[in-house]
Formats: C-alpha cells, sequence, structure tokens
C-alpha cells in the first residue's frame, strides 16, 4: 500500500482526505491518505520517521509550511516563495511550493488569459504564492495590503511587482486583469470583501482564495459587475492536483476530486 498525507497542527478540519482518496478509488490504487499532528519541536523527527517508513509524500499545512524549508531540498519555486507544501519522498526530500500551480491552474480552469496585469491582495503566504504564480506567467503584479512595509518586502522579492496599501484598491483596478483575495476576509467576516464594490469591472477575473464560504461577498459583488468570478476551492483542488501528479507521475482524476472536495466543504 501507498501512504500519501498531511502533517500540521491542526488538521482535523482538512477536506484533503476524502479528495485524494477518491482519486485513489478512481485509479484504482491502492493507496491511503493520512494526517499526522506532531508538535513543533518534534517536526524534524516526524519528516525522518515519514522518510523511514516509507511513506511516498506529504502535504504541509499551517503552521508548519516554513518551518520544514530548511528540513528539505527545496525545488526553486518553493525557495522563492520560501514555504513548502508538499514534500515528495521518492528520493532526497523534496520541498515544493504547489499553491502556486493552485493560482494558476484555477484560473487557467476558467479560461483567464494570464497576460495584462495582476493585483494580489495580501502579502501573507497565498498572497506570496500567488504573486510569485502570477508573475512567473509573465503578468506585472500590483501588491496590495494592509501594512505596506509587508507589501514592499514581498514586491522586493517577486520580478517587477509594486507595493500598495489598500486605499490604491480603486486605482490598481482599473486597467487590471486579474484580482487575486488572498486574505482571509470574507472567510472571518463572511459580510466583508476586501475590495471596494466600485473597483470591481466586467473585464476582471476574481480569484478568491477563501472556501468557507464558497461564495463570499467579494465574489458576489464581481459576479454583479460582470467579471469572471472562481471561488476558493478552485484553487485548493488544483494545489491537491497538482501534489497528486507529483507525487504518482500519473493524471489526475480532477473531476472526481472536484466532487469530494465540495462534497466534503
Amino acid at each position: 500500500m501507498q501512504v500519501f498525507g498531511l502533517i500540521g497542527d491542526p488538521v482535523g478540519h482538512s477536506v484533503s482526505p476524502p479528495m485524494h482518496e477518491a482519486a485513489y478509488e478512481a485509479l484504482g490504487m491502492d493507496a491511503r491518505y493520512v494526517t499526522f499532528e506532531p508538535s513543533s519541536d518534534a517536526l524534524a523527527a516526524a519528516l525522518d520517521g515519514a522518510d523511514a517508513l516509507g511513506i511516498r509524500g506529504l502535504n504541509v499545512t499551517i503552521p508548519y509550511k516554513e518551518d520544514v524549508l530548511p528540513l528539505v531540498d527545496p525545488d526553486p519555486l518553493a525557495e522563492r516563495i520560501g514555504a513548502v507544501n508538499t514534500i515528495d519522498f521518492s528520493g532526497e526530500p523534496t520541498g515544493h511550493n504547489t499553491d502556486a500551480a493552485g493560482v494558476t491552474r484555477a484560473l487557467g480552469h476558467h479560461d483567464v488569459t494570464l497576460s495584462g496585469t495582476a493585483v494580489v491582495v495580501g502579502a501573507g503566504g497565498a498572497g506570496r504564492a500567488a504573486s510569485f504564480a502570477l508573475a512567473d506567467e509573465g503578468m506585472d503584479v500590483r501588491i496590495a495590503n494592509r501594512t505596506v512595509a509587508r507589501a514592499e518586502s514581498l514586491a522586493g522579492d517577486v520580478p517587477a511587482a509594486t507595493a500598495h496599501g489598500l486605499d490604491d484598491l480603486e486605482t490598481l483596478l482599473a486597467d487590471a486583469d486579474v484580482l487575486v483575495n488572498a486574505t482571509s476576509v470574507g472567510m472571518e467576516a463572511p459580510e466583508e470583501s476586501p475590495v471596494p464594490r466600485e473597483a470591481l469591472h466586467g473585464g476582471l477575473a476574481v480569484l478568491d482564495a477563501v472556501y468557507d464560504p464558497l461564495e463570499t461577498r467579494l465574489l458576489r459583488e464581481a459576479e454583479a459587475a460582470g467579471a469572471t468570478t472562481v471561488d476558493g476551492a478552485w484553487m485548493l483542488l488544483f494545489q491537491g492536483v497538482e501534489a497528486f501528479e507529483l507525487w504518482t507521475g500519473r493524471d489526475a482524476p480532477v473531476e472526481t476530486m472536484d466532487r469530494a472536495l465540495r462534497s466534503a466543504l
């Protein structure tokens, strides 16, 4: 049996197990996806144990995405982002960041052309992944954050990116093609949006990384403005699809994984 899993603390809320196990069943794989909650001081030992036990791959969630970076051999993208969310144990343990692919594949699935200008709201972990992903596609990236200094720090790492405050959003979005909300606004406060309604327009594609709830105020207002909308479950799905394909070398059954994910939300 092949074993894959998720490491973090806490992980009881995760919807990754049903999503991945639906893929194993669809492809007739003898595999399981399990969850682990090691303490922070046992993280290195947990990874060594996973490698020794023959676990094929682990996803990594909060609060360990940055902590595991020095414990594995990160690929160039994960190293630039500064976080690992997927570990491959097929050889020397290697770290990857599939959150970036989650952004681009979610948008691509909705026929969004990744060219022109992107505005990323938020400079935390999801914002870093989104900013690097879109910059690597050749987009001009504008990073807006409540704390401008944090946006400036991220913009200094991302090629040709610029940093702004949230007060600049209306101007930033006027000629933008893609908007990514990489903050938790909409989850912590469902009736709030990080973006002014009047800044939204029909030329935008809007991805909200929040997946609980699926329909955030931002997405409702974006749809009313005529924008293309992409809910956060698509990003969650495609980071999982990317991890599955990395671990197995097989094409993921995307529709099956999507159904299982949305049933679990």
